[in-house]
């Protein structure tokens, strides 16, 4: 932090400035840190949240946390060019942009410190990113970028603060066509911490991409809850083909025992991906898991109460079946999420 706060000192001499480090409560003494510097440098502020977690709703709150007209977001890891934060302002007063994007991939840019296969899964989501959020920038995956203030104050209720990519989410919501302006930097080698970019990251970001196609009709954490459904079916008819074809188990034993499995496993996916901001552990988990196997044999028997009534009312065998399977989902992401993780603190 020390180090950070010196390298700003530099980069922005004689300039008015401020720097808000927003913490999770995180348990390396962040806070602590932060907190001995600003009693020496009233330019430096923490933000400390509790029960909140996410790299995305993190520099949203730190943000709207202070007034200036000009906000800038990059890591506290000193990845992030800090000499170019003069030049992003000059760009952004002199009218010429909206928001102003450090680039990896702008003419100029460099990411040789990271290695080849994070860079090869870099520039696949950027790829999705560019097809399906509609997006022209060579880098709208970037976590350094600096804007008006009042550019993210009308998006600003609109913004899902999930993931850890804030400029996509930011790019999502615009009223308008904002004017974006990409300064190439090279990325530093991290000095601290280590990298987002892991399986749950990706999920928060393929689900950012499907909200920005679906989010008006469906809500995103029921989409992440659909497809764990979808990969619990192929859990289910796994195990049953190795209960029953393989080791010989009679289909009624194999079909409730590939049924609970299921039922684990979805649960299991859930408590990690579409509810990791409420994560269950300990005793809760397993309390957790009570409520959602009795919710999801609940879901069981609605699906084929629905679906009978449908094809008694001569509707064709396959609609009656998606009918009642969209009965049964609407049930039990309802009922687990307000009774196996409505009540969990988040983490």
């Amino acid at each position: 932090m020390a180090r950070l706060v010196e390298r700003l000192d530099r980069a922005l001499a004689g300039l008015s400035w401020e720097v808000v480090f927003v913490d999770d409560d995180s348990p390396d003494g962040t806070a602590d840190q932060v907190r001995e510097l600003a009693a020496d440098d009233w330019r430096v502020r923490c933000l400390r949240r509790f029960g909140r977690r996410g790299l995305a709703s993190a520099c949203i709150e730190g943000i709207l946390a202070t007034s200036a007209a000009f906000v800038a977001v990059l890591d506290a890891d000193l990845q992030h060019d800090e000499t170019l934060l003069p030049a992003m302002l000059q760009r952004l007063r002199g009218g010429d942009a909206d928001l102003v994007v450090g680039s990896r991939y702008a003419a100029g840019g460099d990411v040789r410190s990271w290695a080849p296969s994070r860079h090869r899964l870099r520039r696949t989501a950027i790829v999705i990113e560019k097809l399906l959020g509609g997006v022209t920038i060579d880098d709208p995956l970037s976590s350094f970028f600096m804007l008006h203030r009042k550019t993210l104050d009308a998006p600003a209720p609109r913004l899902s603060g999930s993931g850890f990519k804030i400029l996509s989410d930011i790019l999502a919501p615009a009223p308008g066509p904002l004017r974006i302006i990409e300064l190439p930097y090279r990325l530093r080698a991290r000095e601290a911490g280590r990298s987002k970019l892991d399986m749950r990251a990706l999920s928060d970001f393929a689900l950012l991409v499907a909200d920005k196609w679906l989010g008006r009709w469906l809500p995103r954490r029921f989409l992440l809850f659909g497809a764990v459904g979808s990969l619990g079916l192929v859990v289910h008819l796994v195990t049953l083909a190795i209960l029953h074809r393989g080791l010989s188990e009679g289909f009624t034993s194999a079909q409730a025992a590939a049924t609970l499995v299921a039922m684990v496993s979805n649960f299991t996916l859930n408590n990690i991906f579409t509810y990791r901001d409420r994560q269950l552990r300990g005793g809760a988990w397993w309390r957790g898991l009570a409520t959602f196997v009795l919710a999801c044999a609940t879901g069981a028997i609605a699906n084929v109460a629905a679906a009978s009534a449908l094809y008694r009312s001569n509707v064709s065998w396959l609609l009656s079946a998606l009918g009642g399977v969209a009965v049964g989902d609407v049930w039990n992401y309802t009922i687990t999420s307000i009774f196996t993780w409505r009540s969990s603190r988040p983490r």
